[in-house]
């Protein structure tokens, strides 16, 4: 066994896209096209791995997966290197969504935090993050520190200059620091409604921004009840009811397909009693309006919230009383 060469739970680990997608499109697109081991597994090389993390770039962005599976790496670059639109932006001569693939100027210390973490220095990077803290507040920290960082991690990851373990390495240094910060806030001040339940439905493993939207509704003064990642949804109705949360909050990233997303929703949604509201957040196309060019999902007692900068007025409006309107998916991004 060669070190290029890549089970399916690891190329799972590495893309983001799930075991499922993988086989479907090999199926579907004739890409990727895995080897077979000695006893029958899947066995992906590097060359693949690096197709598909663009693959996962480009979904993110708003591609269809049936525009961009059958192309070439080189077609797959030249799609990235199209000018950046905003999301309100008109679209380019190629009529489909483009990606902004870095920061047009990096804040200054997004460069010191990544030499930090090529270092493999975990200490020097958890204590340029808590002197962030800090100096900004913890607002601050999510929003301009660790959103461009997290930006610069994911680009350096996907040109092949970051290892998947020094990802999870900052990952992980990133979640010590907001944990930390979450338990300070909350012995510092008494909670108050809503009572917010957050997790992911089972296929998302996706936690980072899932804590980051954690922060920002404690900022609001929320109490805040996190199960973790991958909850099935029967334990989601269960703990929503046994906790007596007001709002469901779930995160998703472009990796779920679609239709099971929209399907999750759905049954989560008919078996939620009407006054507890759901609340979704991420770049998820299902959510976002860009799947087969339909508008994002929309259901009464369903806000999604595409930004962290959202989420303040999804609490406003929730103690305001405003808890059954449907939520204009996209409104307020930018």
């Amino acid at each position: 066994m060669t070190s290029s060469s890549h089970a399916i739970a690891d190329v799972e680990r590495d893309t983001g896209l799930s075991k499922d997608t993988l086989r479907v499109w090999e199926r579907r697109y004739g890409f990727p096209n895995p080897t077979r081991d000695a006893v029958g597994e899947r066995r992906y090389d590097d060359a693949q791995v690096l197709r598909l993390r663009h693959l996962r770039r480009l979904l993110d962005a708003g591609f269809r997966a049936g525009q961009i599976v059958p192309l070439p790496l080189d077609a797959l670059l030249a799609l990235q290197a199209e000018p950046t639109t905003g999301a309100n932006d008109p679209p380019t001569r190629s009529g489909r969504p483009v990606v902004v693939t870095s920061l047009r100027e990096p804040p200054p210390h997004v460069a010191p935090w990544m030499a930090l973490l090529r270092q493999h220095d975990a200490r020097g990077l958890r204590t340029a993050m808590e002197q962030y803290l800090l100096t900004h507040g913890l607002a601050r920290l999510v929003r301009d520190g660790i959103t461009p960082v997290n930006v610069m991690v994911g680009q350096s990851w996907l040109e092949g200059q970051l290892a998947i373990f020094e990802e999870h390495l900052y990952s992980e240094v990133v979640q010590q620091v907001l944990r930390q910060a979450l338990a300070q806030l909350g012995a510092a001040r008494p909670a108050a409604p809503p009572r917010i339940l957050l997790t992911t439905v089972p296929g998302e493993s996706h936690s980072l921004g899932l804590l980051m939207a954690e922060c920002m509704m404690a900022l609001e003064g929320c109490e805040t009840l996190a199960l973790g990642v991958q909850t099935p949804l029967t334990e989601i109705v269960s703990a929503a009811h046994a906790c007596r949360a007001d709002v469901v909050a779930l995160g998703f990233s472009a990796a779920l397909n679609p239709r099971d997303v929209r399907a999750a929703l759905t049954q989560l949604r008919r078996q939620l009693p009407p006054e507890r509201v759901l609340w979704t957040g991420g770049q998820c196309q299902a959510l976002m309006g860009n799947d087969r060019g339909r508008g994002g999902l929309r259901m009464e007692g369903h806000w999604h919230m595409a930004r962290l900068d959202d989420i303040p007025l999804g609490v406003a409006r929730w103690r305001s009383g405003d808890q059954q309107l449907e939520a204009p998916v996209g409104e307020h991004q930018t």
